[in-house]
């Protein structure tokens, strides 16, 4: 190898030789002499800015002092992946190290692109203790050897990736813009249409005349899922079946899709079909997504509601946002009193009343909403890209 390589080369270096760990411990938050105190919760994961704090007179006990520029790093449930560099200073959870580099051997704007990498995140959740909130101790961190480019090379990549983070900061920024746009949109459409007809009163206050006002279940079917059982999740035809953690806001996470038995009869009667949408019956009553057959043959449990509608003269990508627009404006609330633990029954749910424009203008409405979706769509795509590229970065140095 020559001169140039060996230059070029990563060495191995203790992380403990790298950084240095703050440990200013202040027992009254209050007489810290911040104005800012940053909890785990104020974290984004894999996001290097503080965006949210709190006060320090908002909490007790013994807390961590940091300095502009320090690292807050969450030790507890590191696969949180919680790690921010500070732009104030300010006291921060004692489930949180504070980090500073040490400039004669990693430069302090490279070090947290390096802590992000998927490298460095999956030691420290690999010698993290405990089983119910894994924690990292320093001292154990700081032994851990990692492969560390030489200082200029560092800044070489401290420079692309800054550019690249500031672009994936863009990015967030507008999906926030788009998702506050698209919200305004919803209730500007559910509340006064995009015809700019006359209005009439109703039931559910002034609304465009051309629209009708009927109880969702003179339009839609409203039928509760099999309940689970023993017997069902051990029977001998088992299917897929769909449950409120699958059904997020206006989409469907189906990374975990458990399985139980259904007869024929029952599958007739619980299997879903391309257009019916799963709304929860409780805890986050109404959070709601459309079924586009993604797993052809599934059914549903009884923590959720189907909607099916009854005839032609309705498009479900209206109802899926107008039932998204009740639960911002706080009608699934006031029909389920607040309870510790909400549930709309099925039989109030058909009761509940909801405007019905005409079709043309359900699929007007629809159409509007799907063009703000397919934006944040193609924002949080890029977002994601972005940093999946970050944290992956560092394979390339090996």
């Amino acid at each position: 190898m020559d001169k140039a390589a060996r230059r070029a080369s990563p060495r191995h270096v203790p992380f403990g030789d790298m950084a240095i760990c703050i440990n200013d411990r202040v027992d009254n938050p209050s007489e810290a002499g911040v104005e800012r105190y940053v909890g785990l919760e104020h974290l984004d994961s894999d996001s290097l800015r503080i965006q949210r704090w709190g006060a320090p007179s908002d909490v007790g006990a013994t807390k961590l002092l940091f300095r502009k520029g320090d690292i807050i790093f969450g030790r507890r449930r590191a696969y949180q992946r919680k790690l921010a560099v500070a732009d104030f200073d300010g006291i921060c959870s004692a489930h949180a190290m504070v980090l500073r580099a040490r400039p004669e051997v990693v430069l302090p704007e490279f070090l947290p692109f390096f802590m992000q990498s998927d490298l460095f995140m999956q030691r420290a959740l690999a010698i993290s203790v405990g089983s119910l909130s894994p924690t990292i101790n320093w001292e154990t961190l700081a032994q851990e050897e990692f492969a560390l480019p030489p200082i200029e090379q560092q800044r070489t990549l401290a420079s692309a990736l800054l550019a690249a983070s500031r672009c994936i900061e863009s990015f967030h920024d507008a999906k926030i813009a788009a998702e506050r746009a698209r919200r305004a949109l919803i209730h500007f459409l559910y509340t006064g249409g995009a015809n700019h007809e006359p209005r009439k009163d109703t039931p559910l206050g002034e609304l465009p005349a051309s629209w009708e006002i009927a109880p969702l279940g003179e339009r839609y079917e409203v039928q509760l899922g099999k309940m689970i059982s023993e017997t069902a999740r051990g029977g001998p035809h088992q299917l897929p079946y769909l449950r409120n953690a699958n059904v997020q806001w206006n989409r469907l996470d189906l990374d975990d899709v458990a399985t139980m038995s259904f007869s024929a009869k029952e599958r007739e009667k619980f299997g879903l079909k391309y257009g019916d949408i799963l709304a929860c019956e409780g805890r986050h009553v109404g959070k709601s997504a459309l079924w586009r057959n993604e797993i052809p043959g599934a059914c549903y449990q009884k923590a959720l509601h189907r909607l099916r509608r009854l005839g032609t003269r309705d498009v479900p990508e209206y109802l899926l946002h107008c039932i998204q627009h009740y639960s911002w404006a706080g009608r699934f609330a006031a029909e389920t009193g607040e309870t510790t633990i909400p549930h709309l029954p099925a039989e109030r749910f058909r009761a509940m009343l909801f405007p019905f424009p005409p079709r043309d203008q359900q699929e007007n409405i629809a159409m509007a909403i799907g063009s703000c979706d397919a934006v944040l769509c193609g924002i949080e795509t890029r977002t994601e890209t972005g940093r999946t590229l970050m944290k992956g970065f560092y394979q390339t140095l090996e």
